[in-house]
């Protein structure tokens, strides 16, 4: 990451010290100060959306070839720098060392390749006479400066699900990431720079969201708004995005079911449990947050399920023995525990962890509650952390009114091995993707996005070029005389 004399805004191309106030960094697995970084003022700000806005008159116009050649440099700069970005992901935010270096550096680079590709098939449609004697086709095309906002759990995918589409549709950003976890973005936009992304296409802002974050929605040639993060904020950015008339782009909170229906393979579903509701410590959006299982396989499916949160290994996230870091910050984890002591105040039984262990820095071990109420707290609201409340029922139509039954609606999972039951699960679960026999895995060819409270628009795949492009239709007449007749009917009263 940069140094303080570098400063810790990325602008046309630079490093430059921000103008606002000083601020502590912190690694969340040590409790230590890391870094004191400089954050931005709105006149930072400014000067970014400047930069992009420059920069967007010749990247806009490049061919989607020329743009592709530009990302597929990228990508390959990007897995010369792998080793320091998942260093820095890891001292971030205390996931573990395996899973920044196996998961989130590997999964960027992805994305960037697959928007490589993606970029060259950018189409509009050539059309048909639909006017007579004339030739009707779409066009699309990139909108201009797009303000983007990206949560703290996954800093570097974040930057990536928003910066990629964008750019690779002839866009260019300027990118606020999270103040807790800024360092892997700055990276990012260096190495783009490095590899030859000419400089304003991608800015870097740093700073909080009541200030900068604002600032950025609210500046009027920001074109969209785009924001990975909670639904309160997201509600607050479409009012704002409204002032200026801006098309805004949510991926909001999840509160993913996993239901197992009678037949499915219990030693399957608990170990997808397991890995589902505490990867990245489980502030994942799409973690599995609710198991919803029959009443016939619960006591084998908790047992088994408490087991294994039994087995995982907290601690340091550079150990590579290490199954689950710590998570974000001591106050997310003061959160997580208190909404579970609440739980087991109203009555419910934490069968494996429910309490944060003896170290230094915020972990908070991987918890299994069950004898919860279906309208209670810890089940209908966003948890974010490594719990996981497990429900009985007996009918699937139960079974899927109970997975349905949250404002949510980001993500969920069938386990089944009956190909109908599958099928049905998938069509009537009102989530924005449904694993079958899985629970988690996102591939960049696959979009997503979420229903109801968890948003709408979708990252990754070539479904995201919708977020970031007008359609334009465009009709050539063949022959002017055969209009005439159209126009003397507009003009005759004249």
């Amino acid at each position: 990451m940069s140094t303080t004399t570098q400063g810790h805004q990325y602008i046309n191309g630079e490093y430059r010290v921000g103008r606002g106030p000083a601020a502590e960094r912190v690694n969340p697995a040590t409790g230590q100060v890391a870094q004191t970084l400089d954050f931005a003022s709105v006149a930072d700000v400014e000067d970014a959306v400047a930069a992009a806005s420059a920069a967007f008159k010749t990247w806009s116009r490049l061919t989607p070839g020329a743009r592709a050649d530009h990302l597929l440099a990228f990508a390959a700069e990007l897995g010369t720098r792998a080793a320091d970005l998942a260093a820095m992901e890891t001292e971030q935010t205390g996931k573990s060392t395996r899973m920044s270096r196996e998961f989130d550096v590997p999964g960027t680079i992805d994305n960037v390749n697959f928007f490589a590709g993606a970029a060259r098939h950018l189409q509009g449609q050539a059309a048909g006479d639909y006017a007579g004697n004339s030739t009707s086709m779409i066009r699309r095309e990139a909108i201009g400066v797009i303000g983007s906002i990206a949560p703290w759990n996954y800093p570097l995918q974040m930057a990536a699900w928003k910066i990629l589409p964008a750019i690779a549709a002839g866009n260019t950003i300027v990118l606020k990431p999270s103040e807790l976890t800024p360092g892997t973005t700055l990276l990012f936009a260096e190495a783009a720079t490095a590899a030859g992304i000419p400089a304003g296409v991608i800015n870097v802002v740093v700073g909080t969201g009541r200030e900068i974050g604002e600032a950025l929605v609210r500046h009027p040639q920001v074109v969209m708004s785009s924001f990975t993060g909670s639904t309160q904020v997201g509600r607050r950015i479409m009012e704002m995005a409204a002032e200026t008339g801006k098309r805004v782009h949510l991926e909001l909170g999840g509160k993913a079911p996993l239901v197992v229906f009678g037949d499915a393979d219990v030693e399957a579903a608990a170990h997808g449990a397991v890995a589902g509701s505490t990867i990245n410590g489980g502030q994942d959006c799409t973690a599995a947050t609710r198991a919803y299982v029959h009443s016939s396989l619960f006591d084998q499916f908790t047992t088994r399920v408490a087991e294994l949160m039994d087995a995982m290994v907290v601690g340091d996230p550079t150990d590579e023995n290490t199954d689950m870091g710590s998570l974000i910050s001591y106050q997310h984890r003061d959160k997580v525990a208190s909404m579970v002591e609440r739980a087991k105040d109203a009555g419910a039984t934490a069968l494996s962890g429910g309490f944060a262990p003896d170290l230094p820095g915020a972990f908070y071990r991987p918890t299994l509650i069950t004898g919860a109420t279906q309208d209670s707290e810890i089940v209908q609201d966003e948890i974010f952390g490594p719990v996981l409340v497990a429900l009985p029922f007996e009918t699937d139509d139960e079974a899927i009114e109970l997975a349905n039954d949250t404002p949510y609606g980001l993500a969920a999972s069938a386990w089944t091995n009956n190909v109908n039951l599958a099928l049905r699960a998938a069509a009537e679960i009102q989530a924005g993707c449904v694993w079958v026999n899985e629970h988690i895995p996102i591939v960049s060819e696959m979009p997503h996005g979420g229903y109801k409270a968890s948003g709408f628009g979708k990252d990754m795949s070539s479904y995201s070029f919708e977020e970031y492009t007008n359609v334009k239709h465009v009709l050539i007449s063949h022959d002017t005389d055969t209009h005439k007749e159209w126009q003397d009917t507009v003009f005759k009263q004249r």
